[in-house]
């Protein structure tokens, strides 16, 4: 037990000691600092640099003596000096002297072992200390950059409020300075004041104008949810561009910066994912105009893949922007496990290829009648992997578009006219001059039916089977589903069951007749027929001529 407590005791004098040493070391760099300008190594320049433009210790002209002034103006120097420290807090870079190399030959290992240091190669590549002699100092590079860095950190002449808002006082409140908390408060008005005039521009102008011009609903549904997100996508570059100069503590505004960094893409992501919707209402509008239904199934195809594209490149834009990550590994992962996954995913690929071919070639649309081997059914949907097809089940068969690129569709939709074939058997015992004006009536009913094709039918009595005189049918029907196909074959029946009741022909079915001796007493069961044409020829005119009457009424 005495061990343990005297190993804490000792781990903790250790730890203790270490950062009072730490600390001891700093206050006599602090202290070497304020007597003089110390340039042995980039710790040191830098701990000059920052500690003489401090608001306790506002020394500029020493600050200055850290930039290597060569070409420049050396009156300038305390100028540059202050707008570099400003550059650096209005960009949120923390700088911790603990990280810096405090040795007077350090080499950067990644820019061919040069004497340089680079604070930050991604957010500040062009500010780094370069050994100039045996002194360490801002390169002359930096120096040269310095008024172009200040123009792009504090744009649109935003620069000269940082002269005039620390005239309004210095007094400390909250730890904040008294020209910062109104500086903030100024900025929240601003935000505010912007936000509802371009709420009142959007909904009561824009939106009226919509109205009036017969487009409110896309006004609503489509062009108000882009313009919403377009007002906060602008209250953070207006944060953006006022912020920097209430030149808040560099802890705080580091963090301030990654958010809205982070926010920027993002909200121009979604205003584009809003955007997609505009554009898939626009051709939802050109689709329907157009008689094929498969246009109308790729707009939505259209608008989930647009979706998917600006999600991804947005996350991209999230991920480099707002938090500083490289995405050049990512997409270099990207290209070389897409190899592995196209390979493991080749189905999928040959699917979606085939999605595209079936888009490209219109074998079939929506709502056309397929058969493919076991597939028969009506299309319900084209997706990019699998087309849904509704069976005369009222099942639902899904279909991988690849197999269906390759098989052989036979499209029902697509016929202009629905074939009907039928054979009509009469009895034997019908005579020849009534089967030819049966014949002529069928014909007729064929021309006089509005929906059957005139100029392709075929109606004769073409057979002699084992019980019955045959009659093929054969027409064509102009209607475009099976449904009205089923309709025009209900009624065209009915008239040759009515054509036959009138002219006295009996429809024939698989019988047996045993003929006996006609007895004087009893009438034959065989229908007696008259020998002169002329009597069928009548009736069939009578029959043609009532049917006209009802088609008149």
């Amino acid at each position: 037990m005495f061990k343990k407590q005297f190993l804490f005791v000792w781990f903790f004098s250790l730890i203790t000691s270490v950062a009072f040493g730490q600390l001891i070391t700093e206050q006599d760099d602090l202290r070497e600092i304020s007597e003089e300008v110390n340039l042995s190594s980039p710790y040191h320049t830098t701990l000059s640099f920052f500690h003489n433009l401090e608001e306790t210790n506002f020394h500029p002209d020493k600050a200055s003596k850290t930039l290597n002034l060569k070409g420049v103006d050396p009156a300038k120097g305390n100028q540059m000096s202050i707008k570099l420290k400003q550059i650096l807090e209005g960009k949120g870079i923390i700088i911790r002297t603990s990280d810096i190399p405090n040795e007077n030959n350090y080499r950067d290992t990644s820019s061919n072992s040069d004497q340089i240091f680079y604070f930050d190669k991604q957010k500040i590549p062009g500010v780094f200390l370069e050994k100039v002699g045996n002194q360490w100092k801002f390169s002359a590079f930096t120096v040269g950059q310095i008024n172009n860095l200040h123009r792009e950190t504090y744009p649109y002449s935003t620069a000269k409020l940082l002269d005039l808002l620390p005239k309004i006082g210095n007094q400390e409140y909250f730890g904040f300075h008294l020209w910062q908390l109104i500086g903030f408060l100024i900025l929240i008005f601003l935000v505010f004041l912007s936000h509802a005039l371009f709420t009142f521009l959007v909904d009561k102008g824009l939106l009226y104008l919509l109205k009036r011009t017969g487009y409110g609903y896309i006004g609503e549904n489509y062009l108000l949810p882009v313009a919403r997100i377009t007002s906060f996508y602008l209250i953070v570059l207006m944060l953006a561009l006022f912020l920097p100069v209430l030149q808040l503590p560099t802890e705080i505004w580091a963090w301030i910066v990654v958010i809205i960094n982070t926010l920027k893409p993002f909200l121009i992501t979604v205003i584009f994912y809003k955007i997609v919707d505009v554009v898939a209402a626009y051709f939802s509008k050109l689709a329907e105009r157009t008689e094929s239904t498969l246009d109308d199934q790729l707009v939505p195809l259209i608008r989930k893949s647009l979706k998917a594209v600006v999600v991804v490149i947005g996350t991209l834009f999230v991920l480099k922007e707002g938090l500083d990550l490289d995405i050049i590994p990512f997409l270099t992962g990207l290209s070389i496990g897409g190899v592995a996954i196209a390979l493991a995913a080749q189905d999928t690929i040959k699917n979606f290829f085939g999605s595209i071919m079936i888009f490209l070639d219109r074998p079939f649309q929506v709502g056309d009648w397929i058969t493919s081997g076991d597939l028969d059914g009506t299309v319900e949907e084209v997706g990019f992997r699998s087309t849904r097809v509704r069976t005369f089940r009222n099942s639902v068969m899904y279909i991988p578009n690849g197999k269906i690129a390759d098989a052989t569709i036979d499209n029902h939709g697509l016929r202009q006219y629905r074939r009907f074939y039928s054979t009509i058997t009469i009895t034997y015992d019908t005579p020849p001059e009534l089967i030819n004006e049966f014949v002529k009536g069928l014909r007729e009913i064929v021309i006089s039916y509005p929906k059957t094709r005139k100029d392709a039918f075929h109606v004769y009595f073409n057979n002699l089977s084992s019980f019955s005189l045959d009659i093929m049918f054969y027409v064509f029907f102009e209607v475009p589903t099976w449904g009205e196909e089923l309709e025009c074959r209900h009624e065209v029946l009915i008239q040759i069951m009515k054509l036959a009741e009138a002219l006295g022909v009996r429809f024939a079915f698989p019988t047996q007749t045993v003929h006996m001796e006609t007895f004087p007493e009893k009438k034959s069961l065989s229908p007696e027929f008259d020998p002169d044409a002329k009597t069928y020829q009548a009736k069939l005119n009578q029959f043609l001529q009532q049917e006209l009457k009802k088609k008149d009424n």
